[in-house]
């Protein structure tokens, strides 16, 4: 199984009883950017995603057994949340696009960011602010990973543009995503990246954020 990044374990705890399902999903798009961090020819790229939409969608569910995060999805039943095969669908507008432009990093932040954020909440329908935040957690996300420094800028004004108008009542049961889109928030409207890893200072916004936001 892959391992979580520190962040993601950290949000996946605020899941209570989903913690499990939440913890699959995070490992899900983990591998999800290994494809496209891995990628060097988008053709292949494109083979590897749809290889997963197959398997995802699969009926029988027998295609792709032996793969750990996909058994795994499939064992918990994790693999029938909405929202997966939007996340597909938003990578792949990493690995396709060779300029990313405002459209392509729209559609890449919905997809991706709007597609988890949908798969955690597991309803099969979500207000339009939920696919929103994701996206705005997913275009911070890319801002601290990619390196060039006119795409990082890009990224977060398109970022700023997305953030929610007004302070919309979360479920309580969406409560990890509440923290994730408030990280991201924060530091989208200082022109701050996400940081390379879960540094000192991002820690203590989240442990200030969980004994805050209620």
């Amino acid at each position: 199984m892959i391992e979580l990044s520190p962040l993601s374990t950290l949000l996946a705890t605020q899941a209570g009883g989903e913690l499990a399902r939440h913890k699959l999903l995070w490992a899900f798009d983990t591998r999800l950017a290994q494809i496209a961090r891995t990628t060097r020819e988008p053709l292949i790229g494109q083979m590897r995603l749809a290889w997963w939409h197959e398997a995802i969608s699969d009926p029988h569910a027998t295609k792709g057994q032996g793969e750990p995060i996909l058994d795994a999805l499939r064992s918990s039943d994790a693999v029938g949340s909405p929202g997966l095969l939007d996340m597909l669908d938003g990578w792949e507008v990493l690995i396709v696009e060779q300029a990313l432009d405002r459209q392509s990093l729209g559609d890449y932040a919905t997809g991706r960011g709007g597609g988890l954020f949908h798969a955690l909440a597991g309803d099969a329908e979500v207000p339009n602010w939920l696919i929103d935040a994701g996206a705005v957690w997913a275009l911070w996300d890319l801002a601290g990973h990619v390196t060039d420094p006119g795409l990082a800028t890009q990224t977060l004004i398109l970022g700023k543009e997305r953030l929610l108008p007004t302070s919309p009542r979360w479920p309580r049961l969406w409560r990890p995503m509440r923290l994730a889109y408030s990280l991201a928030r924060s530091d989208i409207v200082q022109g701050r990246p996400s940081p390379k890893g879960l540094t000192l200072r991002l820690y203590m916004r989240l442990i200030w954020l969980m004994l805050t936001e209620r």
